[in-house]
Parts: structure tokens; sequence; C-alpha cells
């Protein structure tokens, strides 16, 4: 367990020296401002736009929004993720500098827990922090609050490590470039199949809510972010829980009590393939 840390420390002191932390900063600066701004312009104008009585127009618009941070998050998160990971593997023995740690003293295995450690932990505090920042922002701005505050939290937290394990194994099988590729396009069909899924409900297709259920157990990210998005508003009903129900970029859907028991499952099962190929593969 000490050899993971060693490798972890040495992982995030090479993330500050190329100044991806700081870069991460200014940009999250940079999103919180612009999302502080726009949130004060919808609530200010949010009773002028025509929505109907039966519709509480301060929890349509605090969800909403808190929803496209949550969307604006957790693409942040995944981009942290995979810049942390990308070359984990395959990179760093290209570059000649793997073969001596993983003979010894630390050995393969060890060295991939530390990887996976130094971006799973910074990628969830990430995502959790800018999400409580939005939060905070939002009651700043309106007066709302989410109906459940840390679990959605926890779920983006969630859905971001699983993109570092996703990242983390394409390491081992795929050149950087090729990985970055990859995980940013596996990201882009979670989103995708959770809008078809948000279309299929307006519509009634069956079709389409099955391709998306289907698409959030074979990618369970995009299972948890829908069910942080129902969290916030789970509280709303009427037309208003309707509203929402269709949500930001993939709708608000509950994932159950089984999400997360299968979630670590799926993580699991993405780490030990990690280490299975990272045995075998010949550096």
């Amino acid at each position: 367990m000490t050899g993971a840390l060693v490798v972890a420390r040495h992982a995030l002191e090479e993330a500050f020296r190329r100044r991806v932390f700081a870069v991460v900063l200014v940009l999250t600066v940079a999103f919180l401002a612009l999302y502080r701004l726009g949130a004060g312009k919808v609530f200010d104008e949010v009773g002028g736009v025509g929505i109907p009585e039966q519709v509480d127009d301060r929890t349509l618009a605090g969800a909403t929004l808190l929803g496209l941070a949550m969307f604006g998050t957790l693409f942040l998160g995944a981009v942290l993720a995979v810049f942390l990971t990308l070359g984990a593997v395959r990179g760093d023995a290209e570059r000649g500098l793997l073969q001596p740690l993983v003979v010894r003293p630390l050995g393969r295995p060890w060295f991939l827990a530390g990887r996976f450690l130094a971006a799973g932990v910074v990628s969830g505090v990430y995502v959790f922090v800018v999400y409580a920042a939005a939060a905070l922002l939002t009651r700043e701005a309106g007066g709302w609050w989410p109906d459940a505050f840390v679990a959605p939290g926890l779920e983006l937290a969630g859905a971001a490590v699983i993109l570092v394990a996703v990242s983390l194994l394409g390491s081992v099988l795929l050149s950087p470039t090729a990985n970055g590729i990859a995980v940013f396009m596996v990201y882009g069909a979670g989103l995708v199949a959770g809008l078809m899924g948000q279309i299929g409900v307006a519509l009634r297709s069956e079709t389409l809510t099955s391709v998306a259920r289907t698409t959030s157990k074979v990618l369970p990210f995009e299972a948890l972010y829908q069910d942080g998005l129902n969290a916030i508003s789970a509280d709303s009903f009427g037309l208003t829980r309707v509203a929402l129900q269709l949500g930001p970029f993939g709708g608000a859907q509950a994932g159950g009590d089984l999400l997360w028991p299968y979630a670590f499952a799926y993580l699991a099962a993405l780490v030990g393939l990690a280490l299975l190929g990272f045995a075998r593969r010949d550096l």
C-alpha cells in the first residue's frame, strides 16, 4: 500500500509541475462566475415568462439551473479524469519511465493502484466541490436549495471515478491519444443515450427508453448522473415534477436501490480488467 501512495504522490506532483491544476482552477472559476451570472438573470426574469400557475417557477428554474451545472461539472470532471490517466501505462512505457518502477520495488499492481488512487480521489473531490459551489450559488441567486444535497454530489463523484477507471483501462490497451478519444466518445455515448431516454419518455417510445436503460447499465456513470438529477427535485410533484423529469441533457430518472452496489461491482470489474491487461502487457 505504501508503494501505491508513493506513486499517487508522484502523479500529483507531476500534474502540479505541468500546471494541470492551475488550468483547472482558472477554468472552474470562470465556469462558476458565468453560472452565477446566468442564474441571477434567470431568477430575476422567471416570473415573467408565462410559466403555468400549476408549476412552481422557482423550483423549475432552480432545479433546471443546478441540473445544467451538474452536466457541466461532470464534463469538467471527465476532462480532469482523462488527462490524469490517459497516458498512465502506455504513455509512460513509451517514454521509458515505467519499466524501472514496475520491476522493482513497486510491481505492476501497486503502480496501477497508485495512479487510480491519485486520479480517482482528485476527480471525485473536484466534482463534489464544484457541485457544492454551484448549489450555493443557486441559493444565493434565487433562494432555492435542492431537496437532496449530499447524495447528488456523491453520485457525480462516483460517476467521475468510474470514468477514471475507464480511462485507466484504456491506458493499458491504447496509446494516449487513442485513449483520450475513446473515453470522450464513451462519455458522449452515455449522455446521448440519456437524451434518447428523455425523448422516449416524452414520446412514450418503449424502444428508446429500453435503449437508454440498457446503456445506463453498460455505462453506469450515466445512471448515477440521472439519479442525481432526480434527487435534487425528489420532493416536487404535479406538473412541476413532470417538467423536471424531462430534465437537462439526459433526464431525471431514479436509479433504484441497486444502483450503488452495481456501480461498485462495475468499478471493481474495470480495475480487475486493467490489472489483468497490465499484467499481460509486454513492456
